[in-house]
């Protein structure tokens, strides 16, 4: 029986299945649009959204330690990117460019939470793939609502190289 099993395990112990769970929830914060495997969308959509939910709060917050409570527990459904940003105040020394958890955060509470300000809830969409050519794992896209109006990256595919015989030599020339 499975009573009181709420969660996939992924075929990860804890540790690993959270970590992925912040990485993927870092990512679709960060690009608004995700493509992964069907269990994983599904086990992200519940993560994601108490995460804007969060964010949601952090903006309505009427004092600021409501509002940092809120961004400090946000920061927990995310990836910790500034650890190993350190400054020492060197003559000259850059200072190291913010990580993707930062710059996730601070999206997350600026433009995130003000686009779904006046939504109760459900701001994830899951869309089915198809099976992966490799595998056959179910694929899915998982977005947030409001980021279909975006233009999705595509890369250009190089040209193609002449074919190469024996030895790295080309066919001869005529």
């Amino acid at each position: 029986m499975r009573h009181k099993l709420a969660h996939r395990k992924l075929g990860r112990t804890s540790e690993h299945r959270k970590a992925l769970l912040r990485n993927l929830c870092t990512s679709l914060i960060e690009h608004e649009r995700l493509i992964t495997t069907l269990p994983k969308a599904k086990e992200l959509r519940p993560f994601a959204e108490r995460a804007i939910t969060l964010g949601k709060r952090g903006r309505a917050a009427e004092t600021a330690e409501e509002a940092l409570h809120a961004r400090r527990l946000a920061a927990g459904y995310l990836f910790a990117g500034n650890t190993d940003r350190k400054h020492d105040g060197g003559y000259k020394r850059p200072v190291p460019p913010r990580t993707a958890g930062v710059m996730a955060l601070d999206k997350l509470f600026d433009e995130i939470a003000e686009r779904f300000a006046n939504r109760p809830g459900g701001y994830t969409r899951i869309l089915k793939l198809g099976p992966r050519k490799g595998d056959g794992a179910e694929m899915a896209l998982i977005e947030l609502l409001g980021s279909e109006s975006k233009e999705v990256h595509h890369e250009e595919k190089a040209e193609k190289k002449s074919r190469l015989r024996f030895f790295g030599r080309g066919k001869k020339k005529e």
